[in-house]
């Protein structure tokens, strides 16, 4: 019987390199999805990016800056390129000289970096600008063009591309410098703060999704119109907003007004009308765009701008819609009695009273005080006390006697020490 011989042991597969298994681990580390979520200075971002004004994103180190970005231009789908501002030379951004066949006839044109020439190829993307608070000055001189005019040497960025950039407070940055004033007053400065909720959920494989603001196209016209009387209002009023550079070199880094500034915050207020965005998220653009001081004189004079005319609300005064929040309310009041006082009339006195009683049945009591002893003070010789005075009566002597108890008790203090 012949003999069978068997065959020599193979092998399948080749062993797997732990390199191998490293990888398949960190692709699944990598695996995460986003979900819709409130996130107002999320919200805050996008628009700005939507209005195509540059962006400063100021944080400390570890906030999670270069990762909202990263996440930005993914849910965008634009092409992410990054700069380290601190590592680049003044000539990385305005150009490098290359000299051609005849200078004194061609002139010596200025080369582009090569990322520029990338982004100018793709036409669009999110050119992020990181540690721009650890560049020295003259990168940031260089930086200046780039920003405003989105030129890089002889070439010029398309309307695609977006500028957002990253810094760290001084005290926290490595050999950082204080932002030179002109490359301050560029930007959109937002504060960037980590959410405890945010990181867990992110942590565990589900970040928020960054969206583009919806425009209503409908609302365009209008959402101009609103911006245009909103700042021009202001700096009618206030001229001494137009321009204000801060004092201190600190201050001279973040958001100040000026004409330059006022115009972002104008656009701003525009597309926040447009996308019907949240007072939170208008308040975050606006102040960073003029600072807080005059944003917040601005947030206070939209509100003044949505209130009922005075003229409206004595000609149907039981038909009249009050606002809510009592110093909107307080205000609409103020503003009825300086209608009357302008034009004195007895129906006009009468219907102030009516309107003082329904603020008084739906709102809170105090707010009727000041307007009802002004509005008392304009009653002339010749005119009946309406009936609906006995209403208010009760409410103005009891304020008054809270007043003088609260005055008493504040002298007795005084008089303890």
């Amino acid at each position: 019987m012949p003999t069978r011989t068997l065959p020599a042991p193979t092998h399948d597969r080749a062993p797997v390199s732990q390199l191998d298994v490293a990888g398949q681990l960190m692709a699944l580390l990598c695996d995460t999805t986003t979900e819709p979520r409130p996130d107002t200075q999320l919200e805050a971002l996008t628009l700005a990016v939507a209005a195509d004004l540059p962006v400063l994103l100021w944080g400390e180190p570890g906030i999670g800056k270069s990762a909202a970005l990263t996440q930005l231009a993914e849910s965008l789908e634009l092409p992410l390129t990054t700069v380290i501002a601190s590592v680049h030379e003044p000539s990385d951004f305005s150009g490098l000289p290359i000299v051609g066949d005849d200078p004194a006839e061609q002139g010596v044109p200025m080369a582009p970096p090569d990322w520029a020439v990338r982004l100018v190829r793709a036409g669009r993307g999110l050119l992020f600008l990181d540690e721009l608070s650890t560049a020295p000055p003259a990168v940031q001189a260089a930086l200046l063009r780039l920003v405003l005019e989105r030129r890089i040497g002889s070439l010029r960025l398309p309307p695609g591309v977006r500028i957002v950039a990253a810094a760290n407070p001084r005290s926290s940055a490595a050999d950082g410098w204080e932002l030179s004033p002109p490359l301050a007053n560029r930007f959109v400065h937002l504060q960037w703060v980590h959410d405890h909720d945010v990181v867990v959920r992110g942590l565990g494989g589900t970040w928020p999704r960054a969206t583009l603001p919806r425009l209503a196209p409908e609302r365009l016209a209008e959402a101009v119109d609103f911006a245009r009387r909103a700042v021009c209002g202001l700096l009618s009023a206030r001229p001494a907003l137009v321009h204000r550079l801060p004092s201190g070199e600190t201050r001279r880094g973040g958001a100040w007004p000026s004409p330059r500034s006022w115009e972002m915050t104008l656009r701003l207020i525009a597309f926040a009308t447009a996308a019907d965005a949240s007072r939170d998220v208008l308040s975050l653009l606006v102040r960073g765009a003029v600072g807080d001081g005059p944003g917040l004189e601005l947030l206070a004079s939209l509100d003044r701008m949505d209130l009922p005319d005075p003229e409206s609300l004595l000609a149907d005064p039981a038909g009249a819609d009050l606002p809510e929040r009592g110093d909107l309310r307080q205000a609409v009041l103020d503003g009825v009695v300086a209608a009357v006082r302008r034009s004195p009339e007895k129906s006009r006195w009468d219907a102030a009273w009516a309107l003082l009683v329904r603020a008084l049945e739906t709102g809170a009591p105090d707010l009727v005080v000041v307007p009802a002893t002004t509005l008392a003070t304009l009653r002339q010789q010749d005119w009946d006390v309406p009936e609906s005075i006995e209403a208010l009566a009760g409410a103005v002597s009891l304020s008054r006697r809270a007043e003088q108890a609260a005055a008493r008790a504040t002298a007795a203090t005084k008089a303890r020490r």
